[in-house]
């Protein structure tokens, strides 16, 4: 049987079965009671203070944002775990990535003093916050306390 993700439509809300090896192909899946196409990113979304509101947001799914900087040792370990992620959740939780050098802004707006830092926002608003490298399981832990 192939991989398949649960995917909650944005516009009407009903749970579809998406086979992931049709998302990794590049197809976008259309929900099959209102038709509306449902795009699904399998790996973290650059955002910037510019596409932040429309990006994270307004997003319909919880969402883990990922601040960091090129720079830091740290950031570059937790990279590769936020992607496999990003992939293994995909559909349930939207992952971003803003990097605070060259988004000011927004990292003052979430008080960002030490990177990475990652925050879980759902619709809009911070639910929880991880400071620093944080362990595979409890990133999935704190993020199935979101997930609806």
């Amino acid at each position: 049987m192939p991989d398949t993700r649960l995917i909650r439509c944005p516009s009407c809300g009903v749970t579809n079965r998406v086979p992931l090896e049709e998302v990794e192909r590049g197809l976008t899946p259309v929900c099959g009671r209102c038709k509306v196409r449902m795009p699904i990113a399998t790996r973290p979304l650059v955002v910037t203070d510019a596409t932040f509101a429309e990006d994270v947001e307004r997003s319909p799914l919880p969402v883990l944002l990922d601040l960091w900087a090129p720079w830091c040792g740290p950031c570059r370990m937790i990279a590769p775990v936020l992607d496999e992620l990003a992939h293994e959740m995909a559909g349930r939780v939207r992952f971003a990535k803003l990097n605070v050098d060259d988004n000011p802004t927004t990292a003052a707006r979430f008080q960002a003093r030490s990177i990475p830092l990652l925050l879980i926002l759902k619709g809009g608003r911070e639910v929880d916050r991880l400071i620093g490298v944080q362990p595979r399981s409890e990133i999935v832990r704190r993020l199935e306390r979101v997930i609806p």
